[in-house]
């Protein structure tokens, strides 16, 4: 036993020896503030469900890196939301302006489901159409019949 935490001893000895400092994500942490800030209100543009900050695309990083750099230039929010729309549209935004250009985003969902009710009952409509209109032929009523009076319940 002695010999067992001995050796945990040792081998805990060495792992420090090569353990390192956290690195900080940022030189500034004022800058990674906004950074985060920022990335938060953008979608990433490969993975499309996710934030920018929250993505780890090699795209995502680049225009981290993009987005750091302008925040540094001094550039305010608003002007570097405009040049991410700029670059690549308004799909960036999570929360895109309502204009001309994205009604179908805005209302695609809400046109989809109507569409989907309309289907929907137009499909159950018919159907009850069509097992109402179905008729026995005299045959299939007089087995019908049989079977019902061999196995009253």
């Amino acid at each position: 036993m002695k010999r067992v935490a001995a050796l945990l001893l040792l081998a805990m000895a060495f792992t420090l020896g090569w353990a390192k400092e956290a690195v900080p994500l940022a030189e500034d942490p004022v800058v990674e503030q906004r950074l985060v800030a920022i990335s938060e209100e953008m979608r990433c543009l490969v993975c499309q469900n996710e934030s920018l900050s929250a993505s780890r695309s090699e795209l995502a990083q680049d225009l981290r890196r993009e987005l750091r750099t302008l925040i540094r230039q001094g550039k305010s929010d608003s002007e570097i939301r405009e040049f991410m729309v700029s670059r690549y549209g308004d799909f960036v935004l999570y929360r895109p302006p309502v204009k001309p250009t994205t009604w179908l985003l805005w209302a695609g969902p809400f046109l989809l489901m109507i569409t989907a009710v309309i289907v929907l009952l137009v499909y159950l409509r018919r159907r009850n159409r069509a097992v109402g209109e179905t008729h026995l032929t005299e045959e299939e009523a007089r087995r019908i019949d049989a079977l019902l009076q061999e196995n009253p319940k």
